[in-house]
């Protein structure tokens, strides 16, 4: 390796560049998934259904060639526990076929796989008995953990028992809401009426908070047992407070976010997942600032979250737990303001490794544009897929960040021109 130029880090021997997705995302026509029924519910928030997503179900050889030959050498996906085990008890042999093709086909092309075993969506018997409400909900997923074991205990090392479990908590409050006052309360705000409620303001469920933290680790042992490196995966949402606001932003935080950073204090890793910021005032959440700019799906584009949010990670799990950034990224239709943003957000990251970070990797968000949990709209990709063909086309993103992973570079400086 040649050494870096002074507005450039070599990354350290090791080091997983690579972009990621969710089964669900991108495969389409998960019928047997609670998600699938969501989405065929009249009344809900759901824009449009999932359908045939990206159709990567079929295609994702096609979406692994094209990761590797831009220069990636990592890939995060996962495994969709409701084609796994699509009625209690009953296994697919066929699904675990799949993912263990999926998982020898990344290795086969020099991507080093990722693999999550619950990306958001559950088996639809698993909800309909009232998911992670119900008493043996940890017990359930660790048994799913044993039989995924068959398709993801060799060729992997790290494996994510949960995504964004904090997220996931979140939504049963919602989800608990909706159902009492209906979807259309959904951001209502307070003065509204009765009926209306901000979700800015609800707290993760209590209950479902307890059963995910168990059933992570419930999974985590099984697959140390295997070898395996166990982690989960954190929504990172970069809580900064006002003057005169710290206690009341930590008190907001604690619940949403750091009681999952504080269960990964013996994980073998964590993972870092940012793309904005959320301002606390003495009262609570603040609106993003007037006049900021925003993405397609209104966050305000504020790519130091990244650097932000591996820092308060650190900071919370202890220095003894590597980082890997498994999400981060925005939503735009123009390429050029994706490299920017993605640009300064690597530049930050730099300069924590630079300065001893343990950081193990970066995996963009999304490789792929996808289903966005109730719309396609929002276009992360790095790749663009056509809806009626499913053509894959490589943005100018994917070739800039596949020559960065290539050359085993990150940049040290921000770009010029503002995101």
């Amino acid at each position: 390796m040649t050494p870096p130029t002074g507005s450039e880090l070599a990354v350290p021997d090791g080091f997983l560049m690579g972009a990621a997705t969710s089964a669900h995302q991108v495969e389409g026509n998960n019928t047997a998934s609670d998600w699938w029924a969501l989405e065929h519910t009249p009344g809900t928030f759901v824009a449009e259904p999932s359908g045939d997503a990206a159709d990567s179900y079929h295609r994702w050889p096609e979406d692994m060639d094209l990761l590797s030959e831009l220069g990636f050498n990592a890939y995060r996906f996962s495994v969709e526990w409701a084609r796994i085990e699509p009625e209690p008890g009953r296994i697919s042999r066929a699904a675990l076929a799949h993912y263990r093709s999926m998982v020898r086909g990344a290795v086969e092309r020099g991507l080093t796989p990722l693999v999550t075993l619950h990306h958001f969506t559950s088996p639809r018997w698993f909800s309909d008995r009232g998911g992670w409400h119900h008493g043996d909900a940890p017990e359930a997923f660790a048994a799913y953990t044993r039989t995924a074991l068959e398709a993801v205990g060799e060729g992997v090392e790290q494996v994510a028992t949960i995504n964004e479990p904090n997220m996931l908590s979140l939504m049963y409050a919602l989800r608990r809401l909706a159902s009492e006052y209906g979807w259309q309360a959904l951001g209502a705000g307070r003065e509204s009426g009765a009926a209306a409620f901000d979700p800015a303001r609800v707290e993760p469920d209590a209950v479902v908070t307890a059963a995910l933290t168990e059933a992570h680790r419930r999974a985590g042992a099984l697959l140390r047992e295997a070898g395996l490196k166990a982690g989960w995966t954190i929504a990172n949402q970069v809580y900064q407070a006002e003057p005169g606001a710290e206690e009341a932003a930590a008190a907001y935080a604690h619940p949403r976010e750091d009681v999952f950073l504080e269960a990964a204090r013996d994980d073998d890793w964590v993972g870092v997942q940012a793309y904005t910021r959320h301002r606390v005032g003495p009262d609570g959440p603040l609106p993003v600032p007037e006049g900021a700019p925003t993405t397609l799906t209104g966050w305000e584009v504020y790519p130091d979250a990244l650097a932000e949010a591996v820092t308060h990670t650190v900071g919370t799990v202890g220095a003894h737990v590597p980082v890997i950034v498994t999400e981060n990224g925005i939503a735009t239709g123009d390429d050029t303001r994706r490299i920017a943003y993605t640009h300064r957000a690597l530049a930050s990251l730099a300069r924590l490794i630079e300065q001893g970070a343990d950081v193990r990797g970066y995996f963009h968000w999304s490789a792929l544009d996808n289903y966005e949990w109730g719309t396609f709209k929002p276009t992360f990709g790095l790749i663009g897929v056509d809806p009626v063909t499913f053509a894959r086309t490589p943005k100018p993103s994917a070739r800039w960040l596949g020559a960065l992973a290539r050359a085993g570079r990150l940049p040290l400086v921000p770009p010029a021109a503002a995101c």
